[in-house]
């Protein structure tokens, strides 16, 4: 066979065998999202190219060199989504919901799209659970959001992730860290990368952010912003650290953490996890203060994370977690086209009471058929030839021991049901 079509670079298939997993550690967030009053947003994929540029920084590598960005037939250019704070910043404006109460929780999962370099966990099409809670200066918002991901990780038994926090200062306090920032770097930055010495030039704290050996060792001898912090932003982060603490929640403070996007103030923060290499962090986030008015709307504090879905399947699989898995409870198997119709006839009953069933439409072998209801798990087997329906009753085979009964039909799905728990 020849294939005439192949996946994108940086795209992937999500196939069955591994679609449960995605949808056990959705499932598992919607739950939490829940316990914790959040409510589900959904924006489109598409926006305008502006609202990127203007919320996320003209001088990020997302906005310079990652966007995928095309002009429309009526000449307006539009990119698909990078992150998602930026569209439900948009939505919440434009559909006024601050209006219906001051404090909205919401939250989010889909696709984002980046052109970066593919590699292990990093696609170019990714996907990510996300939540916004918007409408609170306070360090107890910023805690609950981080609480949510330490709760959320114990949720779905993943174990040896590190928490990194710092605080990204505010207006007040970021120009004079600006200033000496510049001072410390200006006879070194000829020995870093390209990219840092063009940041040098536009947005001196994406230095900060930078990945590359070659420029690790200079980052790390650099003046911390902690000690530049105004009183307000060292105030709000000592509670958050005394709250922290109180849960007995374990973290380290990262003093050269800004993230890479040019909205957040304040508190910043990362969850890694040590066995994904170069690429460890599984979920990031931290608050901006200032977006919601720079994109028209009243001064208002806010906070959020996103957690990459990819990334975090790989930690699952690396880790061995087993998860439950949605099983077939019935699958019938016939043994010819008189008992095929009455298992057609069952099938449809016990899918109305909710019963999950299946059957062979090709009316393979009995051995095919067995070999089908083992793939698919199946908790029963319901075989019926000649035999069974000469005599009305169906043979039913528990999957789980072996054993084999006989049931009538007349009474075959209310028996169903008691055997799989719903009677």
């Amino acid at each position: 066979m020849t294939l005439k079509y192949k996946l994108i670079t940086g795209t992937k298939d999500i196939l069955p065998q591994e679609s449960y997993l995605w949808q056990y550690l959705e499932a598992s967030a919607r739950e939490l999202f829940h316990l914790y009053g959040y409510q589900e947003i959904r924006t489109p994929i598409m926006e305008t190219t502006e609202l990127f540029s203007r919320s996320v920084g003209n001088a990020t590598d997302i906005v310079e060199k990652e966007m995928y960005t095309f002009e429309d037939r009526d000449g307006q250019s539009v990119s698909l989504r990078p992150e998602e704070t930026a569209g439900v910043v948009r939505a919440y404006l434009e559909n006024g919901l601050y209006s219906n109460q001051s404090l909205n929780k919401l939250y989010y999962m889909g696709p984002m799209f980046r052109r970066e370099r593919p590699q292990a966990g990093r696609y170019r099409q990714f996907h990510q659970i996300g939540a916004e809670f918007i409408g609170s200066y306070l360090p107890s918002a910023d805690f609950e959001v981080i609480m949510w991901l330490n709760e959320y990780f114990k949720k779905i038994k993943i174990t040896d992730i590190v928490l990194q926090i710092n605080s990204a200062g505010c207006e007040k306090c970021r120009p004079g860290y600006s200033m000496t920032l510049k001072e410390s770097l200006e006879s070194k930055i000829g020995t870093m990368c390209a990219d840092c010495q063009r940041r040098f030039k536009r947005n001196i704290f994406r230095v900060l952010d930078c990945k590359l050996d070659q420029c690790k060792k200079t980052i790390s001898e650099l003046p911390v912003i902690t000690e530049s912090l105004c009183t307000d932003c060292s105030a709000h982060f000592g509670d958050l650290k005394k709250m922290l603490d109180a849960e007995g929640i374990k973290y380290t403070i990262n003093p050269h953490l800004v993230r890479g996007l040019d909205y957040y103030t304040r508190t910043v923060f990362e969850v890694l996890h040590t066995g994904l290499g170069s690429q460890n962090a599984v979920a990031a986030g931290g608050r901006y203060d200032l977006l919601i008015q720079d994109m028209g709307g009243l001064p208002t504090g806010a906070v959020g994370f996103s957690i990459g879905e990819e990334r975090l399947t790989m930690v699952m699989q690396n880790l061995n977690i087993v998860v439950p898995q949605e099983k077939i409870n019935v699958y019938f198997v016939s043994l010819d086209k008189e008992s095929y119709a009455k298992n057609l006839e069952q099938m449809y009953l016990l899918r109305k009471d909710g019963i999950s069933a299946d059957i062979d439409y090709e009316q393979k072998s009995l051995k095919a058929q067995m070999r089908i209801a083992n793939k698919l798990s199946a908790k029963y087997v319901v075989i019926r030839g000649e035999e069974e329906l000469k005599t009305e009753v169906a043979t039913v085979k528990n999957m789980q021991d072996g054993t084999e009964e006989k049931i009538g039909d007349k009474v075959f799905v209310d028996e169903m049901n008691k055997r799989i728990g719903k009677g």
